[in-house]
């Protein structure tokens, strides 16, 4: 376990880890928290939450921790949690992966409530390399399908753009629900403010692109289905012109002693003729019908 203290003027912060379940009850004992909250930070796959225990408040957070170019698509794949308790005096933050962002924090706060937006700020700032990912996808997608375009369309590749974004959607309409909850000071309302409108335009970007997902895909469905459709259409212009002509040679080709049109002087100039015309009619009624 990796513990790092930090003394502001009016509180101090304790960030933890990658705690161990035995190191982390010890070290909330004094507090008097809840040991049953521990069970939260250490499931894996525990959405967003906020609780108040006490004096103290619960806070359950996920930041996006990995490439976004994978091929992983679950909430506990794409995030990692970030646990924070907290009063007017202290905040302590505990996290099973390491994040930069955290180690990053610099500066002066007045109290916990602003150290919290500061980094709920930075968590939320690891989902705009996914929204962006995707939004560059998305043009590969759509110069695959329209323009065909360095390679074929893969609908196995958007099925994982798909999934990774309704993942983070969850997670931030999660997290959206949880700012629009949580009540801070006068001074820090401000702060709270611009992280409800982040979250909103990280969600509208997110279902932009889930909606984007749907409607190119079912313009391939449809650029398929049309594509099968002037096969068998063409097909069917193919069948309909050989399929009386297929007729009269398997008529004569027919191996009888006596039929009459064998021995005409010009039946074989005749039959040539019949299926020439029976060709041409075929043709012009196609074209009158506007088939062809």
């Amino acid at each position: 376990m990796k513990e790092n203290r930090i003394d502001f003027a009016n509180f101090h912060w304790l960030d933890l880890e990658n705690p161990k379940l035995a190191e982390l009850t010890e070290i909330i004992k004094p507090y008097g928290l809840n040991p049953h909250l521990l069970q939260d930070l250490v499931q894996v796959g525990h959405l967003p939450k906020l609780e108040k225990v006490g004096e103290f408040t619960f806070l359950l957070l996920r930041a996006f921790s990995v490439k976004p170019n994978g091929k992983l698509t679950t909430i506990p794949e794409l995030t990692n949690k970030i646990g924070f308790f907290f009063t007017d005096e202290i905040l302590i933050s505990v996290h099973q992966k390491p994040f930069e962002f955290i180690r990053e924090i610099s500066g002066h706060f007045e109290n916990p409530e602003s150290l919290i937006l500061k980094i709920i700020e930075k968590m939320l700032e690891t989902y705009e390399a996914p929204a962006n990912w995707l939004s560059e996808e998305m043009d590969h997608f759509e110069s695959a399908v329209f323009l065909g375009r360095n390679k074929r369309f893969s609908v196995e590749q958007l099925y994982f753009a798909k999934a990774k974004a309704r993942s983070c959607k969850k997670v931030l309409h999660l997290t959206q629900n949880l700012l629009l909850h949580l009540t801070v000071q006068q001074s820090n309302e401000v702060q709270l403010q611009d992280l409800k409108e982040t979250g909103s335009s990280l969600i509208l970007q997110f279902e932009d692109f889930l909606d984007e997902a749907n409607s190119l895909l079912n313009i391939y469905l449809s650029s398929n289905s049309q594509k099968t459709n002037e096969v068998m259409k063409l097909l069917t212009v193919f069948s309909a012109f050989f399929l009386p002509l297929t007729f009269l040679v398997g008529v004569y080709g027919m191996n009888f002693k006596f039929m009459p049109e064998l021995n005409w002087e010009y039946g074989y100039y005749l039959t040539w003729g019949i299926m020439i015309s029976i060709s041409i009619g075929i043709f012009i009624w196609f074209k009158l019908r506007k088939i062809i």
